[in-house]
């Protein structure tokens, strides 16, 4: 039996959707760039399929990121069944401060806005991971409505 989705696989998902998106690549050119079809590709950003370990390597290589980046914001150290539980509003929790109008500032109209995209290219072409995280820590701490968060 093949394990069902999980909020953790959406996440992923999102996280792919997001990378895909601020590359510029459609579905197909990551489809073929990892060898898969277009079809597989939504899935996997819907959540609706499980990514695999090798196809998730797959995926990182193609978008030029780290296996981690799929996993930034996740809780790293979860108490057991706390997501078959709490479902995605476990890991909502990392996305809290959407922009106004949006209740999901990972729903696709946020991710498509030209300023996300501007600033998430700006994001990923600083070179110094430390220089990246200290711009992370300092764009929460400019957000009132919650508090800083250490990584």
């Amino acid at each position: 039996m093949v394990p069902r989705a999980t909020s953790v696989d959406a996440y992923v998902g999102k996280r792919i959707k997001l990378r895909r998106i601020a590359l510029g690549f459609s579905q197909e050119k990551l489809g073929e760039l990892v060898g898969i079809t277009f079809q597989q590709i939504q899935k996997y950003e819907r959540g609706a399929n499980r990514v695999g370990a090798s196809r998730l390597y797959d995926i990182a290589g193609a978008l030029d990121v780290p296996l981690d980046f799929f996993f930034d914001g996740v809780d790293r150290h979860p108490q057991p069944g706390t997501l078959q539980k709490e479902g995605f509003a476990q890991i909502r929790k990392a996305f809290e401060g959407a922009p106004s109008g949006s209740s999901d500032p990972m729903d696709a109209k946020t991710i498509t806005q030209p300023e996300t995209l501007e600033l998430v290219q700006a994001y990923y072409a600083i070179p110094d991971a430390n220089v990246r995280r200290n711009v992370l820590e300092l764009i929460r701490s400019m957000n009132p409505q919650k508090p800083e968060t250490s990584n």
